[in-house]
């Protein structure tokens, strides 16, 4: 069965939010929501998105279980990847494979993609799909309660 894409749907939602309160995770990804434990806000984002026609918000499933989710959507007129793959499953490759399917979705080009500099994981992510490094940028990270320099990533045509 292997890496599927489907959308998200309201009982994902328990997981996804456990999954983006972790620790771990919310530090390594740094630019999060401002409190992870905020389940109001969490519910409202996720059904503002859901709602939206120009995100392609999409779940992630490998072997038909929900590992995670993965998003393309609008930023100040470019378009963004991002996503967010259960921390028990990092290191299997889901994002990466997640990221390669949503992008057979998503024809818009360029892309951008946008990680914490220090965060190699998700930089190689985007780096396997084809992004290259194109700038740098610095802001606050809620999940680091700091300025965290990020670096910004684009995929062209």
């Amino acid at each position: 069965m292997g890496t599927t894409l489907r959308p998200v749907r309201d009982e994902d939602h328990d997981a996804l939010f456990a999954w983006q309160r972790d620790p771990p995770a919310v530090r390594m990804a740094a630019f999060t929501r401002e409190d992870p434990d905020d389940r109001a806000a969490f519910d409202a984002h996720q059904h503002r998105v859901r709602a939206d026609p120009a995100v392609r918000h999409r779940a992630i499933e490998r072997d038909g279980v929900l590992v995670g989710t993965v998003a393309a959507f609008t930023v100040e007129g470019e378009r963004e990847v991002t996503s967010w793959v259960d921390p028990a499953r990092w290191g299997e490759g889901i994002a990466s494979e997640a990221l390669r399917l949503l992008l057979a979705e998503e024809l818009q080009r360029p892309v951008h993609g946008r990680v914490a500099a220090d965060n190699v994981a998700s930089r190689s992510v985007l780096e396997r799909n084809g992004f290259r490094v194109v700038g740098q940028d610095a802001g606050w990270a809620a999940g680091r309660r700091a300025e965290v320099a990020e670096l910004v990533l684009r995929l062209d045509g």
